[in-house]
């Protein structure tokens, strides 16, 4: 994770257990009394304590007699670290034993900051019962649930709207949609309880949809601005086709919320005004701006202004941009988004043109900023040649991560120019999928 974006996403790395490069990773199950903020993007990875790392192994440690707690008395703290772990179990009877134990340490004033919620038991509908009396206690919650399996689906609508109703505490908020979501389906409940979240929940900081398949539009966005004047980070760059997010909406969102410091977009969304809203005296400081490069709408936007770049820079020097790129982004739309002055930190290029124009690009004009890069192209000379280019310039990268073949000296020049390097997929010979990161001890 970048140093200066680590206030604002609120998780720092750790180089125990490497992820896939490009997918958020899980967030830990964990009480903590501290707040949780959204997950980092890209490639950061949470640092878990002792008792998470007990709980996200294959061991499960058993529930305890001493879980079964009387109303009024707490629950030990490692039975606190696992309780959640435990509602993923496809066993109706394990899932609402927890949900009992956990209803009677809730109504006793414990306060619950970091909520992790899976919707795939084998009867969801029993979840709620159990979880209504607890709703007054979620602080920050991440929801899972598949859109493709309706009990899932229906069981974590109805929680949305309980919470909407129960939860005007609510600070954080992210959802995550496993499995593959059925053709056609616009998530209109879905997307109707995040709007009852976002009417009720005015003390909401943190609201994270990237996982979310279903395309956001601006009633979402002008209710999030009305709704949740103290947002402190908004992510809407999902992996939807279709960009609804206009410009205005994101104007108004930045009017709105004087507060907020952390924003994912789609490109199209983003204009030159928004830069000039950013780069005000008196707006709060600004750490992350992530842009997803994706439909045709992307393509198509306009180029961005070079000099509202550089006033955003100037008014926020920590500012991190990340940008990720993907195939449906033409060449010649390519050389609008990369720009000199835009101070890029992370940047994903997933293209289906040239990539080795880009990996130069960042070399020569992102050298003291870029610390992250994902690249997957066809192996070639130049794309090697490119890669130890980019090794030499951008001494404080921390991860790279090629998903085509290298040639040993690509290795080399990561290892001998980047001190900082902490995780790296670099591979000289093919090797099955899915190739991991290797972490740099």
């Amino acid at each position: 994770m970048l140093p200066g974006v680590r206030e604002a996403q609120g998780w720092c790395p750790s180089r125990s257990s490497p992820v896939s490069p490009g997918v958020p990773p899980p967030m830990p199950p964990s009480v903590s009394s501290r707040p949780s903020l959204p997950v980092p993007s890209l490639w950061a990875k949470p640092t878990w304590s002792v008792e998470q790392a007990r709980a996200s192994g294959s061991g499960r440690v058993p529930i305890s007699r001493r879980a079964m707690a009387e109303p009024g008395e707490q629950l030990p703290e490692e039975v606190l670290a696992l309780i959640f772990r435990h509602l993923s179990l496809r066993d109706r009877a394990a899932a609402a034993r927890v949900c009992r134990a956990w209803a009677a340490a809730a109504t006793c004033s414990v306060v619950w900051h970091d909520t992790t919620i899976s919707c795939d038991c084998e009867r969801e509908g029993t979840l709620l019962p159990y979880l209504s009396a607890c709703l007054d206690h979620v602080h920050n919650l991440r929801l899972e649930f598949e859109p493709s399996r309706e009990p899932s689906r229906r069981a974590a609508t109805e929680l949305l709207t309980a919470l909407a109703v129960r939860t005007p505490g609510l600070r954080s908020l992210r959802l995550e949609c496993r499995g593959e979501k059925p053709l056609f389906d616009a998530g209109r409940d879905i997307l109707d309880a995040v709007h009852a979240i976002c009417r009720a929940a005015c003390a909401l900081r943190h609201l994270d949809l990237r996982r979310l398949p279903f395309t956001l539009d601006d009633a979402l966005v002008l209710q999030a601005a009305r709704g949740c004047p103290e947002l402190r980070s908004l992510f809407l760059d999902n992996c939807t086709l279709v960009g609804s997010v206009k410009p205005d909406s994101v104007l108004e969102l930045l009017e709105a919320c004087p507060r907020l410091r952390a924003l994912g977009l789609h490109l199209a969304s983003l204009s030159g005004t928004a830069l000039q809203v950013l780069a005000a005296p008196h707006r709060a400081p600004f750490a992350l701006l992530a842009l997803r490069c994706a439909c045709p709408e992307d393509a198509r936007a306009p180029r961005l202004p070079e000099e509202a770049w550089a006033a955003v820079r100037r008014r926020h020097p920590g500012l991190a941009v990340e940008l990720e790129l993907e195939p449906a982004l033409p060449a010649e739309s390519v050389t609008r988004v990369l720009q000199p002055s835009v101070p890029v930190a992370a940047l994903r290029l997933s293209l289906s043109g040239d990539t080795v124009g880009p990996v130069c690009f960042a070399a020569r004009h992102y050298g003291a900023t870029l610390r992250a890069l994902e690249v997957r192209a066809a192996a070639s000379a130049e794309l090697d040649a490119a890669l130890e280019l980019l090794a030499a310039r951008c001494a404080g990268l921390r991860e790279v991560h090629c998903f085509c073949v290298v040639r040993p000296s690509v290795l080399h020049a990561f290892r001998a120019h980047c001190p900082r390097l902490r995780s790296y997929t670099l591979k000289l010979t093919r090797e099955p999928h899915p190739w991991l990161p290797t972490p740099v001890v």
